[in-house]
């Protein structure tokens, strides 16, 4: 059945209506849980000031002209740098310099001064490090000690997680061909739940990596297919404002994480109060049915015609046998077998030069709009100022960027709004640059720009895909969100 004859379904039964309003808001609300766990790691790898662990109890503490007793009252003053150290003396009489990571023994037991020109014995930090504890109580960084010369550990946090994306996209999308997309977005919503809270019970750093990049293999999986499913389900009529607003949830995801953050300053009772947000999208994901698209690519008609009048039946319209709109009837008679359905591999987009073209643009498109998305939503925390609030605005500032795409893209066309969007992150990304440090507000607003005109690349990237290509090969072309 072709794809006319299709959108003639949705002229009978509804393009929106309510039965696709019911399940577009089920499938909705699990895009929040994505867009959590995609940026939570903007808060969970936070490494906050430290220093090395002195090797006894301390009796009083000094740095520069402050004196204390606690290394907690002088934090406020301390800054990461290799010049910066702290000077503490020990009950036995031992007076240390600490360093972020490294610490000095003086041989001389002199007096607790800050200037020191003689001998110095250098030990490592082995007795662990201090941490500041007045924004994050813990963190991944603090929990496995993830500074200094096991720093990197801590920085592959979000590129392992993004490479678990990748590997979603391609497995999930072929299983959704094979297997269907109710099939894959139980499973992936079920995963997501199971691998988020897991995560927050690892009791190292490996199982925590194993944890968090079976989420992303999940939690992209889900994303990817929930596009496919909700275009299937929703006519032509309503199909791109619907479509463009799925990513609207994406960031609502997003504003969640600052809020959480900002709230929550234990990192594993943080990654279980976002895990918990796909809980009620994991008790009502069975009512979801297969759509007539898959069905009907796959030869059930007698599915496909029950999921059909049950739209009908909600929408409160008139059903449509699918005898009428195709000569491939299930109840035509002996002899009438449906045409084999023609079945597409990655081979299929470099079909022909022009094909392959098209699809080389379309993958540095969404490599480049992918980039710069997670580049500016990722370095909100760098921006100075609240941290929080900066998340917060990036989140914020897509569904503005959204209907823009669904104004803007009517009006003179997908490609044109598409580059438009990719120059202007550009020409804003350009101008971060050359913004001094001192004009905190404006580099600010030359981010919030920049997010505004690459999110509108991403949720236009999504549709403009999906309309150059087959539907059951577009997933090939979703390899690039990582």
């Amino acid at each position: 059945m072709g794809s006319r004859n299709l959108e003639m379904i949705f002229d009978r039964v509804g393009h929106f209506g309510r039965y696709q309003i019911f399940l577009y808001f089920i499938c909705a609300f699990q895009n929040i849980s994505c867009g959590i766990h995609y940026l939570a790691s903007v808060f969970l790898s936070v490494s906050p000031q430290h220093t090395c662990r002195p090797p006894g109890n301390v009796s009083q503490v000094l740095f520069h002209d402050i004196s204390g007793w606690m290394l907690e009252d002088i934090w406020s003053r301390f800054s990461i740098g290799r010049e910066d150290h702290i000077i503490v003396q020990l009950q036995n009489g031992e007076v240390w310099e600490l360093t972020n990571c490294r610490r000095f023994r003086r041989d001389d037991k002199s007096s607790l001064n800050y200037d020191y020109n003689g001998h110095k014995s250098s030990f490592p930090c082995l007795d662990g490090y201090i941490y500041d504890k007045s924004k994050w109580q813990s963190t991944v960084v603090t929990e496995w000690d993830l500074v200094c010369n096991r720093e990197w550990f801590g920085r592959l946090i979000q590129p392992i997680f993004m490479f678990g994306v990748l590997l979603g996209a391609v497995i999930f999308g072929y299983l959704s061909d094979r297997a269907g997309r109710r099939l894959v977005l139980w499973s992936t919503s079920i995963g997501i739940f199971l691998f988020g809270v897991a995560a927050a019970f690892t009791y190292d750093y490996y199982s925590f990596m194993i944890a968090r990049f079976l989420l992303a293999i999940a939690a992209s999986g889900y994303l990817v297919v929930v596009f496919v499913y909700v275009t299937e389900f929703v006519g032509m009529k309503s199909r791109t404002w619907v479509s463009i607003h799925l990513h609207s949830f994406f960031a609502f995801g997003t504003m969640m994480v600052a809020l959480t953050g900002y709230f929550v300053r234990t990192w594993w009772i943080y990654q279980i109060i976002l895990s918990t947000v796909t809980v009620p999208f994991v008790l009502c994901c069975w009512m979801l049915p297969e759509t007539p698209f898959w069905l009907l690519s796959e030869g059930k008609y007698e599915e496909a015609q029950k999921v059909i009048n049950t739209m009908a039946k909600w929408n409160k319209t008139r059903s449509c046998k699918l005898s009428e709109l195709s000569s491939l009837s299930c109840h035509g008679p002996a002899g009438n077998k449906p045409s084999e359905v023609e079945k597409h591999s990655l081979s299929d987009l470099f079909y022909d030069c022009n094909i392959g073209t098209r699809t080389l643009t379309v993958w540095l498109t969404w490599f480049t709009g992918c980039l710069g998305f997670y580049c500016f939503s990722l370095n909100s925390v760098n921006l100075g100022g609240n941290e929080y609030l900066n998340l917060f605005l990036m989140g914020l500032v897509e569904i503005p960027a959204y209907i823009f795409v669904c104004f803007g893209m009517d009006r003179v066309g997908r490609r044109s709004i598409l580059i438009f969007s990719l120059i202007s992150s550009a020409v804003a990304s350009a101008v971060m640059m050359v913004i001094p440090k001192d004009y905190h507000v404006w580099f600010v607003v030359a981010t919030m720009a920049g997010k505004f005109s690459i999110g509108a690349a991403i949720g236009l990237v999504y549709l403009y895909t999906a309309e150059l290509y087959p539907t059951i090969v577009s997933w090939l072309l979703g390899l690039w969100p990582s």
